[in-house]
């Protein structure tokens, strides 16, 4: 029943709100509704749960605006009260998480409110998985509420800066009780079945795709293990294919996007067998086309991994060079073209100052490590066994 309810609350919130409710009176009747079926659903969920849900939660803003409003202006907005009807069965997911990624809000807050409102975690919950008091995040959740309840609600906004709260919920991964990558996989399901924008389903691709690997990239002991070395017989072959299939139908409408390219890519990946069998000139290919379709320092970055695949590590450092020093993880990917290309001490120094900037205790660990085992080579003769490019 939990997943049920979860499932329904951005459908009945999105419902109220559309009809002219309140945002932050909405939620909250919503939220007490909730509590009213899992009272009540004690072994038999309703024919209708999500009109059943419309309706309790009709009755809550009622009794809400009788207890702050006098007598005559109640009166005089009954016939604005939010009335039963066919539109109970329309999908507003779209519309509510669009209100939550409104671009008036920072994106923690935005985070926040969509897990409140649209995914139906609790205030603790999501405190919880950001490492922050529950009263804080109370806070957070309450000023977005503000913010965003005179916002207009009658279309859809900008569906990208959905896309990006949920792949920023989604690269969030693991905390505590709650996975918020699965989240992210959920929400995005659901905004997936509500409209046939192929951006939608290559944002779907990709976070299938990606947390196909999630077994293989830490060591029991928690230590990051890189992609060329993770043990691809623990990948999910199910959501890989799931994800391949979803990706192929929105690149079939012709329509491509950023999130269609970067699925892409990380198909190919998924799709080798082993590492040495990874297709990097596709991948490069893919990249170039990112690169069309957006001028994202990350996206030059990667892709001067792919030249150093593809044409040599020279060709790569050479790609690399235009690519701000400022960008996170620069440091690292020209230690690791440095360590291709035979010159084992700069990589160490590279992978040692990288280490310093890691924004994560693993990957920190993982650098460390590198810098080390080559420290070891650095007074050894260390030619590339790369052909040099000029």
């Amino acid at each position: 029943m939990n997943d049920l309810l979860k499932d329904l609350t951005p459908q009945v919130l999105g419902i109220l709100v559309r009809r002219g409710a309140d945002f932050a009176a909405a939620e909250d009747a919503v939220q007490e509704a909730l509590i009213e079926a899992v009272r009540r659903w004690t072994g038999t969920v309703p024919e209708d749960p999500k009109g059943w849900l419309v309706r309790v939660a009709s009755r809550k803003l009622v009794d809400a605006h009788r207890s702050e409003i006098a007598r005559r202006r109640r009166e005089e907005r009954v016939h604005r009260e939010p009335q039963p009807g066919p539109t109970e069965q329309a999908d507003d997911t779209l519309l509510l998480l669009s209100r939550c990624c409104h671009p008036s809000l920072s994106s923690a807050s935005a985070i926040a409110l969509t897990l409140r409102a649209v995914g139906g975690l609790t205030t603790a919950q999501i405190a919880r998985a950001f490492f922050v008091p529950e009263s804080t995040m109370a806070q957070r959740i309450s000023r977005a509420k503000r913010t965003v309840t005179g916002a207009r609600f009658d279309q859809p906004g900008d569906i990208h800066a959905v896309l990006r709260v949920l792949y920023l919920i989604f690269n969030e991964g693991f905390s505590g009780e709650v996975d918020l990558a699965v989240e992210a996989i959920r929400l995005t399901r659901q905004l997936a079945a509500s409209t046939g924008d192929p951006e939608v389903a290559g944002l779907l691709a990709l976070m299938l795709l990606h947390h196909a690997r999630r077994e293989a990239r830490q060591t029991e002991s928690g230590a990051l293990v890189p992609l060329d070395e993770q043990d691809r017989s623990t990948w999910d072959t199910a959501l890989i294919a799931e994800g391949v299939e979803i990706l192929q139908r929105a690149l079939a409408q012709d329509r491509l996007g950023e999130y269609q390219a970067q699925a892409a890519i990380a198909a190919l990946h998924d799709d080798a067998a082993t590492s040495d069998e990874t297709d990097w000139p596709q991948i490069l290919e893919w990249y170039d086309e990112l690169m069309r379709l957006s001028d994202s320092p990350v996206v030059a970055l990667n892709r001067a991994v792919a030249v150093g695949h593809v044409d040599g590590s020279l060709a790569g450092l050479r790609a690399l060079a235009d690519v701000d020093v400022a960008v996170p993880r620069r440091d690292a990917v020209a230690a690791y073209l440095h360590e291709r290309a035979g010159n084992p001490a700069e990589a160490a120094r590279l992978y040692a100052v990288a280490a310093q900037k890691a924004p994560t205790a693993a990957e920190r660990d993982h650098l460390i490590t590198r810098a080390a085992h080559l420290n070891t080579r650095s007074g050894r003769s260390t030619g590339s066994d790369e052909p040099r490019a000029d």
